[in-house]
């Protein structure tokens, strides 16, 4: 008999072209040692098997619309009312089993069958749980678990299969007939068990194939009435399986197999295959069932177990982050140099180099035989946006430019900014798998062409094939050690920094006051308003009286933001009141100031502007370098003082020179930042103009600092950069 022939489903034929496509749950067709019966919610027949003649005495044409106790009589319908597993049909005892199947209630009747134990009493199952749960790792379970499967149900036979990350299959415990060779330790390829059959195996937990050659039953008719769609079989036991797995048992020799499903934690993890090679093998329910009780039993146990290993080395992982976390946060260096520099850096997370960037600079340590470039494209190829920990054992897949580099293969990275990142690295780690077969064949065979027909591989003689190009992988409690360690020094820095801006502002608030000093004879108003985006800038203004009776008026901008610009500013300023304080000219002063910061304060620059006030002549001398020119207001006037203006401070070049003009009182001299009037993308002289028009129409006798609070609120609309602001008139 031709098995693939035979076992032509009810939706046409299939080849290994669209096996990850097969429908396999919706066959249209049954296994003949049982019949089904699809029922409405009148316990009406409207889709039967074509086989019910022989058990039912009634033809599959002449058994629709007929109700249940019709078909099987009153006593086997009372019994599938009341949910009973077993019942009398005629003289013969058969096994019920029932689900829903959308809205049909499927119905299936088998006879029973006396192979195998027939039942598990109390002792025997307390026992059999017994030594499944005293084995002391999941490769003890296994192989307890093949002992126990192959007692009840009898196969020649008995596999556990456990599936890896890519849903390989290895066979990790066995239990057979002395005269057949071991497939233990024996890998399978994941194209030998579908997709689709991987997912029907975490709904149905057993399937039997009591012959394989048997001939398909269709249902009668193929589609259900109600719906015009085939009828959904995916708990029904008696389902007919896809042609291509009947091939390709039949190229291992089976005769018969069953399988169990493993399924921890919602997923499939293993399989328990059981083969048969002497002819038909059909257990009885009661064996099957029990069968499947231990499956489940020993998935929970199995998860157990994985669970149980993986705490253990997490919390070793936790203790040597706790180490490292206490080194880190205790040293006063950066947690970039001290975590770097740790000891346990690298047996954190098994690995043999690692990388750090920050801000675009790399630090390495390890063995790391990489460049810039090379290390940049593999952290791009990691960063997943939704997860701050990536990693991958064959990085040469994801990165093809690295080419042959045996040194490296697997990488987990940490971080979540391009240019902020740490990669740990580990070698490739050359293993050796021993195939059932080739598992390339398929491949080989699609090569060929279209005219050549695709089957199951029909070799299953040990295959070895050395691994290249692979570390081993990284196990998920080292990817949440890595996040634990990144997110650590994530939150050191940013309470460092918290730490360095509050004593920053605190200094800041210091140096620039929000309140103006008291000067006899002038009215002075100031204020400082940070940018929209940055609490720290380089703005400053200052008031202060000179030995000889003149007041200085300061107002400055140290370019930059942040703790480092506010730093630079607080020195700039000092430096200013030491060189005015020793007597020098205004002017000298700034030439004084240019030389300290272009020698001192590397790659800063400044600008300013100083008045030099005579409070009892009201005579003021200007200097700048490179600021915004003071404004001479008057009422319903403000124009620019035409001031001689030397490069920027920090340059290094050029010589202030000085502008004497007399204060008329009433009139107010206005100093600012270039805040006040500079946006991105706007016209600057456009907007000085506009200030110019403020600032003269709201000008009056009234209170200074209520005009300069105006001047900013009117005229700010949330610039990028930090404003200040001061005005100073004679009484």
């Amino acid at each position: 008999m031709n098995p693939t022939s035979s076992h032509t489903p009810a939706y046409g034929e299939v080849d290994l072209t669209t096996c990850d496509r097969e429908p396999i749950h919706i066959p249209g067709a049954i296994q003949p040692h049982g019949v089904l019966l699809a029922l409405d919610e009148h316990s009406q027949a409207v889709m039967v098997s074509a086989n019910v003649d022989g058990m039912l005495g009634v033809a599959a044409e002449d058994a629709i619309g007929r109700t249940l106790g019709e078909l099987v009589g009153p006593d086997l319908a009372t019994a599938v009312a009341g949910g009973a597993e077993t019942a009398v049909l005629g003289k013969v005892e058969v096994e019920i089993r029932q689900h829903r199947s959308g809205d049909r209630l499927i119905v299936e009747i088998e006879p029973v069958s006396t192979t195998g134990q027939t039942r598990l009493t109390y002792r025997s199952t307390r026992g059999a749980m017994a030594r499944l749960a005293q084995a002391p790792s999941v490769g003890d379970l296994a192989a307890q678990l093949a002992a126990e499967v192959r007692a009840l149900l009898g196969f020649d036979r008995v596999m556990v299969y456990r599936f890896d990350e890519e849903w390989n299959g290895e066979v990790i415990a066995e239990e057979r007939r002395e005269d057949l060779n071991s497939f233990l330790g024996l890998h399978y390829p994941a194209t030998d068990i579908p997709a689709q059959a991987r997912r029907l195996y975490t709904v149905n937990w057993t399937r039997l194939i009591a012959d394989i050659e048997y001939v398909p039953v269709p249902l009668h008719p193929v589609l259900d009435p109600g719906t015009a769609a085939p009828l959904d079989l995916s708990h029904a036991t008696l389902r007919s399986v896809s042609p291509i797995h009947i091939e390709y048992l039949s190229h291992m020799g089976v005769t018969a197999s069953m399988s169990i499903s493993l399924v921890v934690d919602g997923q499939l993890w293993g399989l328990v295959a059981c083969h048969h090679y002497s002819g038909p093998h059909r257990p009885s329910h009661d064996a099957r069932s029990a069968a499947e009780f231990l499956g489940q039993v020993a998935s929970q146990l199995a998860g157990d177990r994985e669970r149980a290993d993986s705490r253990e080395r997490t919390l070793a992982a936790q203790t040597v982050l706790g180490r490292m976390v206490a080194r880190t946060s205790s040293r006063p260096e950066s947690p970039l140099v001290t975590v770097m520099d740790d000891p346990e850096l690298l047996s954190l997370v098994h690995a043999t180099g690692a990388v750090l960037s920050y801000n675009g600079e790399l630090t390495v340590r390890g063995d790391v035989d990489l460049d810039p470039d090379q290390l940049r494209a593999i952290s791009s190829a990691l960063e997943d946006g939704s997860n701050y920990a990536t990693a991958t054992d064959r990085i040469a897949e994801l990165v093809p430019e690295l080419g042959d580099v045996s040194s490296i293969a697997g990488v987990l990275r940490v971080g979540s900014a391009s240019d902020r990142w740490l990669l740990w690295f580990r070698p490739e780690q050359e293993r050796v798998v021993d195939w059932g077969g080739d598992p390339t064949n398929k491949e080989l065979a699609a090569a060929e062409g279209p005219h050549v027909r695709l089957s199951p591989r029909r070799s299953f003689d040990k295959w070895r094939q050395v691994v290249r190009g692979r570390s081993t992988p990284w196990a998920p409690w080292k990817l949440e050690v890595a996040d634990a360690l990144g997110k650590h020094l994530i939150g050191l820095l940013l309470s460092r920094s918290r730490d360095q801006i509050a004593m920053a502002e605190s200094v800041q608030r210091s140096v620039v006051s929000d309140q103006p000093p008291h000067f006899d004879g002038i009215e002075l108003a100031a204020r400082y308003q940070p940018a929209s985006t940055f609490q720290l800038g380089g703005d400053w203004w200052d008031a202060f009286p000179l030995p000889d009776g003149r007041i200085v008026f300061v107002v400055g901008d140290v370019a930059g933001h942040g703790v480092s610009a506010a730093s630079a500013m607080t020195q700039v300023r000092t430096a200013l009141r030491a060189y005015l304080f020793e007597g020098h000219s205004a002017a000298t002063c700034l030439d004084l100031l240019d030389q300290l910061m272009a020698g001192l304060l590397d790659q800063r620059v400044a600008t300013a502007v100083l008045a030099v006030l005579d409070p009892h002549s009201g005579r003021v001398e200007l200097t700048s370098a490179g600021h915004p020119p003071p404004m001479l207001i008057t009422r319903g006037s403000a124009e620019d003082v035409d001031l001689p203006i030397r490069p920027l401070l920090g340059v290094g070049t050029g010589s202030a020179e000085t502008l004497a003009l007399d204060l008329p009182p009433g009139a107010a001299l206005l100093l600012y930042t270039d805040g006040l009037v500079e946006r991105r993308g706007t016209d600057m002289n456009e907007r000085t103009e506009r200030l110019r028009s403020l600032a003269a129409d709201t000008y009056a006798d009234s209170d200074l600092q209520a005009w300069v609070d105006r001047l900013i609120d009117f005229h700010d609309d949330g610039g990028g950069d930090d404003t200040t602001v001061l005005a100073l008139r004679m009484a």
